[in-house]
């Protein structure tokens, strides 16, 4: 913990903000990337919404006030970008959230970048049809195997309620997967 504070501080004093953001760019891309990526599901979508992210943390550094990890607080704006992101498509396009994520699905076969086979896509429909926290408990526990407690700081949920929402969700893509 000490070691964060150090970096936070190294992150927030402008003599040193520019080498320690580079760093934490390096340490904090690729999995944010996947994150996301899991959220929107579509690459240039995704890498928008990182860029998005990182201009957020960047601008933002200096509200951060430690009450939680900096993983989580990068990892909570990295959600709130994504779903906002969803939101901003489905308002443009006239259509509900779940509608972009329908067409998103449909346009992961056509994904260059897209590396599942005919059951990780009938695996992303199932998701698909899952309320919005599901999706992302289930997702983030299944993709990522993030432990309930980082989830719980990300998303400021219970961990209760987080063990439940993944229980349904489970549930429902088995029943999904049964019946399609």
């Amino acid at each position: 913990m000490q070691e964060e504070k150090l970096f936070i501080e190294t992150l927030i004093n402008p003599k040193t903000q520019n080498v320690a953001f580079k760093q934490l760019v390096q340490q904090y891309q690729k999995p944010l990337y996947f994150h996301i990526r899991n959220i929107v599901l579509n690459h240039d979508d995704t890498d928008d919404v990182l860029q998005n992210t990182f201009i957020k943390v960047f601008s933002n550094l200096k509200n951060f006030k430690g009450e939680s990890k900096l993983y989580s607080w990068i990892y909570r704006i990295a959600t709130n970008e994504s779903l906002t992101f969803i939101e901003q498509r489905a308002r443009k396009q006239g259509i509900s959230n779940e509608e972009v994520q329908q067409k998103a699905i449909m346009n992961l076969e056509s994904d260059v970048y897209f590396e599942g086979d005919e059951i990780q896509l009938k695996l992303q429909k199932a998701i698909a049809i899952l309320p919005e926290k599901q999706q992302l408990v289930f997702k983030m526990k299944y993709f990522q195997e993030m432990k309930y407690e980082n989830m719980s700081e990300i998303l400021d949920t219970s961990v209760g309620a987080l063990k439940a929402n993944y229980h349904h969700a489970v549930k429902k893509i088995e029943e999904y997967l049964k019946t399609n």
